[in-house]
């Protein structure tokens, strides 16, 4: 900006907490950086739009007001520089996201997408990412001419596909096309990174909770009907209310929390105790898991925004509990504690990769990070750790995990006793 004059005025996309406190306070750490003036574009729009009009070097905005942002400048898009934080967020090319930025696309200089996860379902990922850096140059102008020149339909039911395979020969040449705009740096291969322990434990049932469990098992298979397909769709709704019963509790039809064990909540209990008062950052699934955790643990916050970031890391924060999906990407995390806890586990891989990084990074307390997941005994949970164990794709193993307690309860159409 100031030593080649690349740029006048940079927009960064990221993730809400990443906007509104990751890029201000990195800034501020280095030195070459301090003399930029960062706004963010957040809050009201009446709020945004002060921001925008604030003179400034750097403008950080949330990825979810991009359309917005877009609307608004119209044909008048000031920013020459555009930093993509995490831009796997923008895989999907018919997202309102990437819909946006592709229409200013031509009207940015220089633009940079930073993430840890390129394809975290496959190769598919990359066309929508790769298209917003050089509008498709490389890997072609749509996503038909990218599927049809790389892939192959895999499963289908009639003219719908849920997953494409690669030809043969096709992950190198997509590699090389991309090798000249692409750099890919691990962590462990330029930092000093802590030693990474990760641990499995297992949270059994007692014969009430197990009778419970096995039975609505059965209902949410059941509920599927006999005939019907199980595809990504059906299998996602069911594994959701197959995860939210390992974790010890269930929404109803109207939305009501049925509990059904505390299992859970007693190894977590466990858990705590062992690390003898040490911060632990506990992830969770579901809203009742919140509550539930918090209930148990009146000591424990659940991450909201910048005042639970820096209590955290000043160490004022024995547990901290957020969701993968709202700390998955750039929160700095590391200074706070050096302990992990799943309570409630994610197909995602990306997720699960970007969370633990919050914390299994540099700078990060002590010289070993602990990752422990509560895994209840006898329920997808099991299917779940194969995935992130890297032992099993995540859409293989959620249609296979659902698919096989679907055989088990299901016989033509009647149920097997």
């Amino acid at each position: 900006m100031y030593d080649r004059f690349e740029v006048n005025k940079v927009l960064v996309v990221a993730p809400l907490r990443v906007a509104e406190d990751t890029w201000t306070k990195e800034s501020a750490k280095w030195d070459h950086l301090r003399g930029l003036r960062v706004v963010r574009v957040l809050g009201s729009q009446a709020q945004r739009i002060r921001a925008l009009e604030t003179d400034a070097d750097i403008y950080c905005i949330n990825r979810e007001n991009i359309p917005w942002l877009v609307k608004y400048y119209g044909t008048e898009w000031p920013f020459d520089g555009v930093v993509l934080d995490e831009l796997s967020s923008f895989k999907s090319p018919s997202s309102k996201r990437f819909k946006a930025m592709r229409k200013v696309r031509p009207l940015i200089k220089h633009i940079v997408g930073l993430t840890g996860t390129p394809s975290p379902n496959g190769l598919i990922d990359l066309w929508a990412q790769i298209y917003l850096l050089d509008q498709g140059k490389r890997l072609g102008r749509t996503l038909t001419e990218y599927r049809n020149r790389y892939f192959n339909p895999g499963r289908r039911n009639g003219y719908v596909v849920y997953d494409w395979v690669p030809k043969d020969g096709a992950e190198d040449e997509i590699y090389r096309r991309i090798s000249d705009i692409c750099i890919s740096m691990k962590a462990c291969d330029y930092l000093k990174l802590p030693e990474r322990v990760d641990v499995v434990r297992t949270v059994k049932l007692d014969d009430e909770a197990q009778t419970a469990y096995t039975e609505m098992e059965k209902e949410a298979v059941l509920e599927l009907g006999p005939n019907e397909i199980v595809d990504a769709g059906t299998a996602a709704v069911v594994s959701g209310k197959l995860l939210q019963i390992a974790n010890g509790a269930v929404y109803d039809e109207n939305g009501k929390t049925h509990i059904i064990h505390e299992s859970k909540l007693d190894t977590l209990e466990d858990v705590i105790e062992a690390v003898n008062g040490r911060p632990v950052l506990v992830f969770y699934a579901y809203q009742h898991d919140l509550e539930r955790i918090m209930q148990r643990f009146p000591q424990a916050r659940k991450l909201e925004g910048s005042a639970e970031i820096d209590a955290w890391n000043r160490g004022e924060i024995p547990i901290l509990l957020a969701h993968p999906a709202g700390a998955g990407h750039g929160l700095n995390l590391q200074a706070g504690g050096n302990h992990i806890v799943w309570f409630g586990l994610t197909w995602s891989l990306e997720l699960y990769q970007q969370a633990n990084a919050r914390i299994y990074r540099q700078g990060v307390k002590g010289e070993r990070v602990t990752i422990t997941h509560l895994v209840t005994e006898g329920t997808i949970d099991e299917d779940v750790m194969r995935v992130l164990d890297g032992k099993a794709t995540r859409q293989d193993a959620l249609l296979e995990a659902v698919k096989a307690r679907v055989e088990k309860y299901q016989s033509n159409g009647k149920e097997i006793t």
